[in-house]
Parts: C-alpha cells; structure tokens; sequence
C-alpha cells in the first residue's frame, strides 16, 4: 500500500481498487491524492485529517515527502512538527523548526517539544532545547518559562535557573505571575530558600500573588523543614481578603503544624476546612491525621480517621504510623490486620511505618519480626524499609542481622548504576550508624572511607562522629569533627554533629576545644536549635571542670525543660557541691518542674558525694510518698552507696537484703566501695562472693578486693585476687591520667618516660615532693598495693600517672591559669593528699576528674572536704 501511496498522483484509482478493503487512514490518504488532483482550495482540511490520521513514522515521512513535491510544505509544518512527535520522532521536529521562521505558532512548536522531555523525566533535554530556541532566536512565551524552570528545579540546577531568570527579566516576563511562581518553586526546589522567599517578595510588592504563589512559597518553607516560617506565611496568608486558601494550601501547612507540635494552628486549620467544605478531600484528611499523629493528638487523629467517608491507603498508613511512633504498637497491629481483612493492599508504606515505629522506640527485635514478615508476604522493601531495619539492628546491638541486611542491600539496593545517589546514601549511612552502634567502629569507618568526600552529606559525618563519640574513641570523633570543618569542605554540621562533638570532649574533658565548638555555635547562629545545644553545653562544661561556665549557659538559656535542670543539678553533684544543688532543685520546683526517677536518681548521687547522708535518705524515702516515683535498681545502688561511703553497713545490708528485686552486680560494687573506704575486710568478702556467683567479670570488684586485703596488710590474699584474676582472663585497666597543654594533650600511664620531656617532669616532680615534705606532707604507703618495703612504696607512690600529669601541667602552663588532670581510675588518697599541699606552694588551681568526681585544690584544701 505504501508503493501505491508514492505514486499516487499518477495512478489513484490503484488506491481505490486495492484489496482487501482498506483502512480509514488509507481512504484518507487516497482522498489526499484526489485532492491534490482536483482542488488546492479544498487541500487544508483533507490534509490535517490526514496528518492526524498516519499511523507510523513512514507514513509521516510519506506525507512529508508529497507536501515538499506539491509545494505545500510551508501551509503544514506545525502539523508535521505534532505528528512526528506523536510517532517518537522528535528529532525530525527540530530539524523542521530549525528552518522556519520565528512566529508565534512556532513557540508553541517548541514548547510542545519541551512539555514533551520534561514529561518524560529528560530534564537536561529541556534545558538544550531552551538554549537551541534562544539560538534560534525564537521568542520563549510565558508557557515556555515554566517548563524549562521546572526542569532546572527537577535536576536541580541552581545555576541553570538563575540563567534562565535572567532572560525571563531581559524578555519582560517579570511581571507575569505565571512565570514568576514558576521561578519561587525552582529556587524552593534547588535549596535556595532565600531566593525563593526574595522572589516572593518581589511579586507580592507588585500585586501579582496569587494563590498559588502563596502555596508555592508555603510549601517551599514545609519541604525545607523551616516549619515556623510556613505556619506564619500561612497566617499572613489567611489574613489577605483577596486570597481565599484551598485544599492545596492546607495540605502544604499542616505537615508543618505537625513537625512544630502546633497543635492549636493545627486545629484551628480543621476548624477552617470544616466550614469551607474541604475536609471532604481524602488529602486533606490524611494531612490532618499526619498532623495529629505528629502532636501525639493520636486520637484526634482517629477522630478525623473514623469520619472520613472515602479512605485510601494513604490514610489506613497514616494512622498505622501514627500508633507507630506514639508506641501503641497493639493498635498499629490492629490496623494492619483490619487492612488485610477489608482486602486493602498492604505496600511497602504501610510495612515501613511499623518496622520504623518500632525501631525509633528501641524496639529491634520486633521490628525484625515485622520485616521478616514482609518479605514472606512478599512485599519488596524499599530504601526506608532498609534504613529502618538498620535503625532497629543498631538499637539492639543485632551485629549479625545487622550484616544479613548489608548482604540484602547490597544485592537488591547498591551498585546499580541506575540507582537514585541520594537514596544510595541513605543506605551507606544507616550501615555506618548501625555498625558504629554496635561497637563495629572500624567497619564503619570503612563504609564511611568509602564515600567520596563530595558526596557526603551532613548525615554520613554525624552518624560517623556520634559513633565514635558514643562508644569511647572521643580523640577520633573530635579528629572527624574538626576534618569537616576545614577550609574547603563546604559541609555544615546541624546540631546533631555538634552536640556529639561536644559529648567528645565531655567524655575528654577537653575544656578547650569544647569552648571553640561554643564559639563555632555563637558565631553560626544556631538559635532555632538551641535548646538542646544548651543542654550539651552544660553537660560538656561541667564535665570538662567549669561548673561556673555551664551554670553562665544555664542562666542564659529563653527556654528550659527537665534536661538542663538535671543537667546542671549533674554538674554541682560531680563537683560536690551539694548545697548549691539543693538549691537548684527547689527552683527546679518553682519553675513548674516536678522530679521525676531521672532527677532524683541524681540528687541522690548528689548527696552521695557530698556527704548529705540524712538528705539523701530523706529523698529515697519522699521518691514514693510525695511524688509516686518507684524506685529502681539504679536508686537502691545510689543509696547503698551513700550509706556505704558514711560507713553505715548494717542500713545499707537491711536495704539490700529489702529490695524488690534481686540485686546486681552494680549494688554489690557499690557495697564493696564503701568496704574498701572504711576497711571492713569481712562485709568485702561477702559482697565479693555476691559477685563471683553472678558471674561479674568486671576489673574493678577484684582491684576493690585486693585493695581492702593490701590496706590490711594480707599479702597472701592479694596474691589469691590477682592469680584469680589471671585464671578467669581479667585484666586490670591501667591507670591513666591526661592533662591539657599548651600544644594539645599529654598523656601519662604509671611510671611513663616515654614523653620527650620527661626528665624535666621527673625533677620537676621530684623538687615538689620534697618541698611538701618540708611542710608536712608523708606518703602513705599503704596505698602501694605491694609487699615491699616503705622506701620502695615511696618510689612507687612517686611515679603514679596523676602525678606525672600535674608536674607536666605545671611545667607548660602559665601561672595562675587552673590545670585540667583527668584520670581514668579513682585518685589514690596518696595523690589526693600530695596534691593538696602541692596546691599551697603553686599559684595554680588543680582541677583533677577522676572516674568518680571532680576534685578542685586550691590554697591547701579540696572541694570534696575529704569526703570522696
């Protein structure tokens, strides 16, 4: 039929006689022929019946063909530009283009091509196009515009966009409200906000808003997580009598009302939808049930759930993830169930939400059950299923099922080249979070390692700094922390990064870096997020030895919760002291703050070491009386310990043996410390086989033991503890002490030369020791656990690590300034003492952490008053 077709205007009556009997496009194709034979005149209508009538790219090309012969090519380009688009072909559409002269019906051609790439997800097609049509010099339209700005938007192109607002402005379309709402969605969508709200501006001081030019912003504000900026656009919205907001305004702003915890902005925008008739839109619904779920308003978020008349699967999984994450998991699980009995598809969403509820919870295990689930059901998971797994391996510490996930990631999500990068990472950075929390840090670093610096975002840096942070390698998040912020790494680190930056230097006491981070946050205005900074900041300041500078950032603080009272009532407790922290908690309760387990749990630590023992007893017993808080182990361990450091082991035995439940290790520890305080060789042995028989293998309940038979003088049971200890392959953790220089920090170990300056520190330390002596100072010797003579005990004494530390710090620091010692170990009463008259001949106060407390000397006395 095609043959016949080319000769057509030779022979037509072929057409007409061929068999069998033809189609309707070859009728037209054969009144085509006639009409080229018969009447021009009539030719148009004929033609463009026939153009839309072709059914492949040959007969297009036929067509063509007889236009250029018959000389009528220029009457039909713009309906051979349509058809060869409809058959695929867009190539040959421009080649047609190319030619023409620029006219109005020949933007429409071009912006034709262009809806067609960006339709199909070619967005660097559309930006090309654009160019060949400027080159052209075609004249864009204001339909042209938004096209090619969406695309820059879809890529995202920052830099492709503000060209093309630049011919937008050269071209006079600046004032067209069309265009310019298109360009408020592309700076949104490339993350540059603030162009975005400026572009806003511009268009509201024209007058030229409308309503989707507030939308447009709104939700610019929603997607960028900048929630208080979108509810109060919106109020500004609701309050212009010329714009009336619609179903797409509410459900940009309730998802920000939801992440703000708004619950009234988010009832009043219900209130609103129910007299404008929207609430009838099933996306208005589920936005409100999602916003509910996030106000913990879950049964509100019922409420609307139960009226909506038409439910799809979007809103059975907004209530199924809202029980998620309040922890009604029974409900959740209810749902599911009522899904699958009213044969509603479970997808990966609906899947998700659970395993992601129970994991944020701390619920690993049952998020694997959940997920295991799924894959029976045959439900594929997606990137969220797989970082939520993660998430629930981490919280659980499943090493192993951490690593079968790996494997599943790796064959069904990783290395495809067709792979969505960002989604890739998300993976890559649950993988590092969930080996670095399950104490697997070198195979996080790997994973971290592995991602080229350009493509890190702010999270692959967090999870790798708090991971380290979080399980005692603080030198190394401190190292990381300070790599991201170098001099051409653009990365910015968000309060997540910082607050692990500064649980680092608490766990350091690394006093000095923790200041430059406080400068870091002060000088890049973190003040939206400041509250829980605030809270580290206290945390850091009052472990690194400035107690008064964590109770500065406390007074300082707009807002405080329950954390920075307890953080600071922390700080005054490992100080010692106990009076200010009294004090503390009665404006706690002023303030409308009442103790909960947390807050008393630290005042008993509180008056633990500072020797308030009638208070302390008073708070245990007012925890159930006053304020209906149960105590739990953690209280009775805080209480024997009290008891057991003022020597009273007759109460402290009662309480033990009163428990309502079994004690661990840690109360028996904390008996076994109060024996080895006051000597008391025989309740020692008791708690000692208290924790042999639960199989306590830690260090410190042998080093107590053998502490107590050496202060008694029972070398021979010295001996039994040690040799026990090297039967059950425990090691006792050396004594360790760091202190802060001028050049960094210098650590010290017992007996240690290996510091380059260590002659000078040794007759450093030499020259005081005998300059104490001449005023008093003996050592004690019973604190050299081994069977030697005084002399020789003096010569062991002599060398401990604290010691080393404080001649060093004296050595590099400058008079006047206090010196920062910490020690792993609790201070030895030989140091203490040492320290205290060393204090009186040293211009510098001594700040020393021990594992225990803070211990401040200064002018020949301590802040513990001895009682530590």
């Amino acid at each position: 039929m095609l043959r016949s077709f080319s000769r057509a205007n030779t022979k037509p009556e072929f057409l007409l006689q061929s068999k069998p009997r033809p189609s309707g496009g070859a009728i037209t194709i054969s009144l085509f022929s006639s009409a080229v034979a018969q009447n021009q005149a009539s030719l148009t209508p004929i033609t463009s019946t026939l153009l839309q009538k072709c059914n492949s790219l040959a007969q297009a090309k036929l067509i063509h063909q007889q236009l250029l012969v018959q000389g009528l090519y220029q009457d039909f380009t713009t309906r051979l530009v349509s058809a060869y688009l409809t058959h695929n072909a867009p190539s040959h559409s421009i080649s047609i283009l190319e030619r023409l002269t620029p006219s109005t019906s020949v933007a429409f051609c071009w912006n034709t091509i262009i809806r067609r790439s960006l339709r199909l997800g070619f967005s660097h097609d559309v930006l090309s196009l654009f160019r060949r049509m400027l080159r052209l010099h075609c004249p864009p339209d204001h339909y042209t515009f938004p096209f090619v700005l969406k695309a820059c938007g879809e890529l995202p192109s920052f830099r492709g966009g503000a060209a093309v607002h630049a011919v937008v402005s050269t071209t006079g379309f600046d004032s067209n409200v069309f265009v310019c709402n298109a360009l408020v969605a592309m700076y949104a969508r490339c993350g540059e906000l603030d162009d975005a709200r400026q572009m806003f501006e511009e268009m509201h001081d024209k007058g030229i808003c409308d309503i989707v030019s507030w939308n447009s912003i709104v939700a610019a504000y929603t997607q960028s997580r900048d929630a208080k900026n979108a509810v109060e656009l919106f109020r500004i919205m609701m309050n212009d009598s010329e714009i009336h907001p619609d179903i797409v305004s509410l459900v940009n702003v309730l998802p920000a009302c939801g992440s703000l915890g708004a619950s009234l902005h988010g009832m009043q925008l219900h209130a609103f939808a129910l007299r404008r008739g929207l609430f009838e839109d099933v996306f208005v619904g589920n936005a409100l049930m999602d916003m509910y779920a996030k106000c913990r308003m879950i049964e509100q978020a019922n409420k609307v759930f139960e009226s909506m008349e038409v439910k799809d699967v979007v809103s059975w999984n907004a209530m199924v993830t809202g029980y998620s994450q309040a922890g009604r998991f029974e409900e959740a699980l209810g749902l599911f169930e009522k899904m699958r009995e009213e044969k509603i598809e479970l997808d990966v969403v609906t899947w998700s939400a659970v395993i992601a509820g129970y994991a944020q919870k701390g619920h690993g295990y049952e998020a694997l059950g959940v997920f295991r689930q799924m894959q029976l059901c045959g439900s594929k998971p997606n990137v969220v299923t797989l970082v939520s797994v993660l998430s629930g391996c981490a919280s659980i510490a499943a090493l192993l099922q951490g690593k079968e996930t790996h494997c599943y990631a790796i064959k069904c999500v990783l290395n495809y080249d067709w792979n969505d990068p960002g989604e890739d990472l998300m993976v890559i950075n649950g993988l590092i979070d969930m080996y670095a929390k399950c104490k697997s840090t070198n195979v996080a670093r790997l994973m971290f390692d592995s991602v080229a610096p350009s493509d890190r975002n702010v999270v692959t840096w967090t999870v790798m700094i708090g991971g380290y942070a979080q399980h005692g390698e603080a030198n190394d998040a401190l190292k990381l922390f300070f790599e991201m912020l170098q001099e051409g790494n653009s990365m910015k680190p968000n309060t997540f990064t910082i607050c692990c930056a500064l649980m680092a230097c608490a766990h350091l006491a690394a006093l000095r870096f923790g200041k430059q981070i406080h400068a870091y946050i002060l000088r890049n205005r973190y003040e939206s997020v400041m509250l829980f900074m605030e809270n580290c900041l206290i945390d850091m300041y009052s472990k690194s030895g400035d107690i008064h500078a964590a109770r500065v950032v406390f007074d300082n603080m707009q807002h405080r919760n329950s954390v920075s009272w307890t953080s600071l009532l922390t700080g005054y407790g490992m100080h010692g002291y106990g009076e200010e922290a009294i004090k503390v908690l009665d404006d706690m309760r002023a303030a409308g703050f009442v103790p909960d387990g947390i807050t008393f749990l630290v005042l008993l630590y509180v008056c633990s070491h500072s020797g308030m023992v009638d208070q302390g007893i008073r708070f245990f017993e007012s925890m159930h009386t006053e304020y209906s808080v149960t105590p739990e182990l953690d209280h009775y361990a805080c209480m024997v310990d009290l008891l057991g450091r003022a020597g009273r082991f007759g109460q402290a035995l009662e309480l033990v043996h009163s428990m309502p439940m079994e004690p661990t290790a840690i109360v028996w520890i904390a008996l076994l410390s109060g024996c080895r305080i006051h000597g008391n060789v025989e309740l020692g042995e008791y708690a000692a086989a208290q924790l042999q028989e639960l199989g306590s293998e830690n260090d410190g309940s042998y080093t107590l033991l053998s502490n107590i038979y050496a202060n008694a003088r029972r070398w021979r049971d010295v001996a039994r503890v040690r040799s026990l200890m090297k039967y059950s392959g425990v090691k006792k953790r050396p004594g360790c002490s760091w202190v802060q220089g001028k050049k960094g920090t210098a650590t010290f170990y017992v007996g240690d030369r290996s510091h380059p300056q260590f002659e000078q520190i040794y007759k450093l330390l030499a020259d005081l020791i005998q300059r104490i002596k001449a005023i008093g100072y003996v050592p004690e010797t019973n604190c050299a656990l081994h069977d030697v003579d005084d002399e020789e005990k003096g010569d062991l004494l002599f060398e401990h690590s604290e010691k080393l530390a404080l001649a060093y710090g004296i050595l590099v620091s400058t008079p006047g300034v206090p010196i920062h010692i910490t020690k792993n170990l609790r201070v030895c009463s030989d140091c203490h003492n040492a320290f205290t008259y060393i204090s009186m001949i040293i211009d510098n106060e001594i700040i020393l952490r021990d594992s225990s407390r803070f211990h401040h000397f200064k002018s020949g006395s301590c802040s513990c008053r001895g009682y530590w």
